[in-house]
């Protein structure tokens, strides 16, 4: 650091004399380095930024990432996505005695008649239960009745289910 003092100017009427300008030389050589190297440093800042927000996604848990989720994944048809509520008769009325709105349940249809050699099926998985009705007076082997929120295409499969097969539930 060089400062060459000059004359004072009798004009300025100033008594400190006026000093040629201070040039520094050295400076921080990271900061430098940094700014040579702009368009690096902006990738290097932006590749951080995407790693903690990929890591604190909230939800993404169980979602598959990359290449297997854009090759697995395709266009689900609008119905099938559309929640709609369905009214279901379940065969054991003890059954949907125990049920409580926002229980998750599982549909299960078994032919009614004993001889067909049907296998149960699951008709409706992780199916929420919206309301259970009183039930009405009546013989109990009639069921009861509950109202389940499921997927339009599922409700399908419920009242298709429900007019030949006797329909049980499982809590999950």
């Amino acid at each position: 650091m060089t400062q060459v003092p000059s004359q004072a100017r009798p004009s300025d009427g100033c008594p400190v004399p006026h000093f040629s300008p201070v040039r520094v030389r050295g400076g921080h050589p990271r900061l430098r380095r940094l700014l040579r190297h702009r368009r690096r440093a902006l990738a290097v800042g932006l590749a951080m930024t995407a790693a903690t927000l990929a890591a604190s996604a909230p939800g993404d848990a169980d979602r598959l990432r990359g290449p297997a989720a854009a090759e697995g994944a395709r266009e689900p048809e609008r119905g099938a996505l559309e929640t709609v509520t369905a009214p279901v008769r379940i065969a054991d009325a003890a059954a949907v005695a125990l049920l409580r709105p926002g229980d998750r349940v599982d549909v299960i249809a078994a032919e009614a008649s004993p001889g067909s050699g049907a296998k149960p099926r699951v008709v409706a998985a992780g199916a929420r239960v919206d309301e259970v009705p009183e039930q009405a007076e009546g013989p109990a082997e009639s069921g009861a009745l509950v109202v389940l929120s499921v997927p339009r295409d599922t409700a399908a499969r419920l009242a298709g289910a429900g007019a030949s097969a006797r329909l049980a539930v499982t809590l999950r």
